[in-house]
């Protein structure tokens, strides 16, 4: 191993990383490991590249040196950024899987037991073929998972560097909720939170912002596509930060238009489940009781929506196409794992369907401390309202008629937030551009008596 002083985290955090692999490898009778896996490549050395469609593999034996396969243009990655000093690159006309085997067999590794990921998106069948076909002279065994068993536990310098995404993330989200104005575009509001997550000291995250408006909420993973926002409707933001390769995610929804009943219900569903999801956490619970709680805080909802998937999964270090680490901990029922200190989450309580139209979300990124945990975030959860966007303008002179989730007004004493509702209609009231305060979006929406 090269020391080296210039990579994402110190040397000994390397070391302790690859001590750890060799402890498992140790326990499964595996001589070497060959992993594939762009994301436990940048784990154990550093390396990244966006090159990753071409095979790239580090080879770690229980004894001795590491060596990587690359081909050729990568090899500078390797140099570049990572401890590793032994490399056999192939060039584009090569045979990436010959060169394996040839390295294999000239760091003595021929007749050993050798355990490969199986499952990794990067080790394609074709290429297993060839390896079955022509590494005769040595056992072959699936190892999927032996680096992400050191993965899912971050350490504190893990989440220093999370934080540093969390700042992007925020960033990011900040400048979406400043772009969304009736007339934006989704896309002028996807270009505002990049730019911003980029000027905050965020890289490429594994996928761009979610940004979807009014009906095309209900598309499942759909982003920007030049729609425009129109006066009254609501729009879905999900926005991921990264630095270093390791991100942060959160949802939140902004309102141009006053706050329905439905609406504001979903709102608090939402901000319910985070706050008892998040005194319930801590380790030894089980990932089913955490997606239990959320899913039957969800589900008991007035307004005709339901949480569509998982509540949550872990997140770290992502590549492109996708920036969870769910494939190695998701929180979903019936699933036995237990959390641990360090674990960090993605927690996704979001509401498909609101009024059969609507998609929204509010959700966090936590980390697991000894005894519970804490948000990476400081940004408020509410939704972000903006009444002058409403989808009519409304006449100042015309008294609002407030009501309650089901339609009848409110009582007496509930009046002097009509007051309110239509000084902000004057021009009186605070900046209209800022969000309904909690104290007034309890108390529902307003509405014109007889429209």
């Amino acid at each position: 191993m090269k020391q080296r002083e210039d990579m994402t985290f110190p040397f000994d955090e390397y070391v302790r990383r690859l001590d750890g692999l060799r402890e498992r490898m140790a326990s499964r009778l595996l001589d070497a490991v060959v992993i594939t896996d762009p994301e436990n490549l940048m784990y154990l050395t550093d390396y990244q590249t966006t090159g990753y469609s071409f095979f790239q593999a580090l080879v770690v034996p229980l004894e001795d040196e590491p060596f990587m396969i690359t081909r050729a243009l990568e090899e500078s990655n390797v140099h570049a950024r990572t401890w590793v000093e032994r490399t056999r690159p192939y060039p584009d006309t090569g045979d990436a899987i010959q060169m394996l085997v040839e390295a294999l067999r000239e760091f003595g590794l021929n007749g050993k037991s050798i355990g490969y990921e199986r499952n990794s998106y990067f080790f394609p069948a074709y290429h297993q073929d060839s390896i079955h076909t022509t590494f005769l002279d040595g056992s072959l065994n699936d190892c999927f998972g032996i680096v992400e068993e050191g993965r899912i536990c971050k350490s504190p310098a893990e989440l220093d560097v999370m934080r540093k995404a969390a700042r992007a993330t925020e960033a990011g989200m900040k400048a979406g909720f400043e772009a969304t104005v009736a007339g934006a575009t989704e896309n002028d509001i996807g270009a505002a939170i990049s730019a911003a997550m980029f000027r905050a000291g965020g890289e490429p995250p594994a996928v761009m912002p979610y940004v979807t408006s009014g009906p095309r909420s209900m598309i499942g993973h759909a982003t920007w596509e030049g729609r425009t926002v129109q006066p009254g409707e609501h729009v879905f933001l999900e926005v991921g930060g990264c630095y270093r390769r390791y991100h942060t995610a959160m949802m939140r929804t902004i309102v141009l238009g006053d706050l329905s009943a439905s609406m504001h219900h979903a709102q608090e569903r939402m901000k319910h489940a985070l706050r008892e999801v998040k005194k319930l956490i801590r380790p030894g619970l089980t990932v089913s009781d955490v997606d239990n709680l959320v899913r039957n805080i969800i589900t008991d909802n007035d307004v005709g929506a339901r949480l569509v998937t998982r509540s949550g999964y872990s997140i770290g270090i992502a590549f492109p196409p996708s920036w969870d680490e769910g494939y190695i901990i998701s929180l979903k029922q019936g699933d036995s794992q237990v959390l641990r200190e360090g674990m960090t989450f993605h927690i996704i309580p979001w509401m498909w369907g609101v009024d059969g139209n609507k998609t929204v979300g509010i959700s966090d990124t936590v980390y697991v401390t000894d005894r519970g945990c804490q948000s990476f975030f400081d940004l408020d959860e509410d939704f972000v309202v903006k009444p002058e966007f409403a989808a009519r303008e409304l006449s100042a002179n015309t008294p609002a008629r407030l009501t309650d989730v089901s339609g009848k007004p409110l009582s007496a004493e509930s009046q002097p937030e009509a007051d309110e509702n239509t000084a902000k209609r004057k021009g009186t009231s605070r900046d209209p551009s800022k969000k309904v305060s909690s104290k007034n979006s309890e108390k529902v929406s307003s509405e014109v008596a007889g429209s």
